[in-house]
């Protein structure tokens, strides 16, 4: 039996199974939560002092930071960059 998938990448398996734009989705925010982390870390606040720069809830900072929450509000995201001293960069890019 030959296999299908021979000489395609797994970005292509992805497509040809319909879950591309879900994996996509998924390693965005994972990526996003993991530099969060990274961010707090070398600041050294606590989520607590980084939800009362942020004018939020530590829940809601935790829910920002899990990265298995896929919900993702740009306005609470942008607010913490901001009280992070980083920024928020989002673009849209050519599909390859």
């Amino acid at each position: 039996m030959t296999n299908p998938h021979r000489g395609s990448d797994f970005e292509e398996f992805l497509k040809d199974e319909g879950w591309h734009d879900e994996v996509s989705a998924r390693a965005v925010k994972k990526l996003l939560a993991f530099q969060l982390a990274q961010a707090l870390e070398e600041t050294g606040l606590t989520k607590t002092e980084l939800a009362a720069k942020m004018k939020t809830s530590r829940a809601a900072v935790a829910r920002l930071m899990d990265p298995e929450n896929h919900a993702l509000n740009l306005t609470t995201m942008s607010k913490a960059a901001q009280a992070l001293g980083k920024r928020l960069d989002i673009q849209l890019v050519e599909n390859c």
